[in-house]
């Protein structure tokens, strides 16, 4: 439940906003393709950003990590 006046984070919102690479290459594939999925499997096993850098990147941009008590 997201609250009032909030946004949710959008899915690779933040590989768009930093211009990762691999993003940039999906950009230009077609979602699902067996190339695509071949390419995503980076971001999923070798990341080229840390959890450092996106939870600086989500203070930076303003949003809250929550969670219901």
């Amino acid at each position: 439940m997201i609250p009032l006046g909030y946004v949710e984070y959008k899915r690779r919102e933040f590989c768009k906003d930093v211009k990762c690479p691999v993003q940039l290459e999906l950009n230009g594939l077609k979602e699902g393709s067996d190339e695509y999925d071949k390419v995503r499997k980076t971001c999923t096993g070798a990341c080229r950003y840390t959890t450092y850098q996106f939870h600086h990147w989500l203070i930076d941009k303003g949003y809250l990590i929550i969670r219901p008590e």
